[in-house]
């Protein structure tokens, strides 16, 4: 076989589960590209919110810090979990509490929107790339049995071109997998400071 092949060459030589392969390509880029534009477009840091608020509360200056935190865009995610907070200061420790854990798992619901497919794309992609050897394994076989003259030329041929789908397969999981963990390395971050955030407001706050 001849060698430096392009890339439509090694698609085309792949069979019929390549294009499945390029629809799930195109869905991992697409929801990866979509998640770090969503995660750039909203702000995710949260000490700078939060030592203000903590400064405003020092003063007594409750509501200076909710106009403070209100005043904020829906791209601050941070703002809307402390307004929360603050907001149901007047109903004691435990309600505060709650309604700000609830807002903050809301908003993290919204930044992992779109992760199960990844996760499930990751799982496809492999499995996917083996059933498309596996069925080229059946053609080069059945070329082998129909053949009157059998060489290592032949085998390896037939071989050669039923492991692109085993390649391609691989290497989508790859990309979905790392930019998985890549992007809920943040949103981790992200929920661990407002976790503290949060547990430092909540004594100023019922001082």
């Amino acid at each position: 076989m001849e060698k430096g092949f392009s890339l439509i060459e090694l698609f085309k030589l792949g069979g019929p589960f390549m294009w499945v392969l390029l629809a799930f390509s195109v869905a991992t880029i697409g929801i990866v590209i979509e998640r770090c534009i969503y995660l750039a477009w909203h702000n995710c840091k949260v000490a700078p919110v939060a030592e203000k608020v903590k400064a405003y509360l020092r003063q007594n200056k409750k509501d200076e810090a909710e106009k403070f935190l209100a005043s904020y865009t829906h791209k601050q995610t941070v703002a809307s979990i402390l307004l929360a907070l603050l907001s149901n200061s007047k109903y004691g420790e435990n309600r505060m509490e709650r309604a700000a854990e609830s807002e903050a798992q809301e908003r993290i619901r919204r930044m992992e929107n779109g992760f199960n497919y990844l996760t499930a794309l990751s799982s496809l992609a492999p499995l996917t790339g083996f059933l498309g050897t596996v069925s080229g394994m059946i053609g080069a076989f059945q070329s082998i049995a129909e053949a009157t003259d059998v060489n290592a030329q032949l085998v390896a041929g037939g071989i050669y071109e039923a492991l692109i789908t085993t390649v391609f397969g691989l290497i989508i999981a790859i990309i979905a997998l790392v930019a998985y963990n890549l992007l809920i390395q943040k949103i981790d971050t992200f929920a661990a400071e407002t976790s503290k955030a949060i547990n430092d407001l909540v004594p100023e706050l019922i001082a």
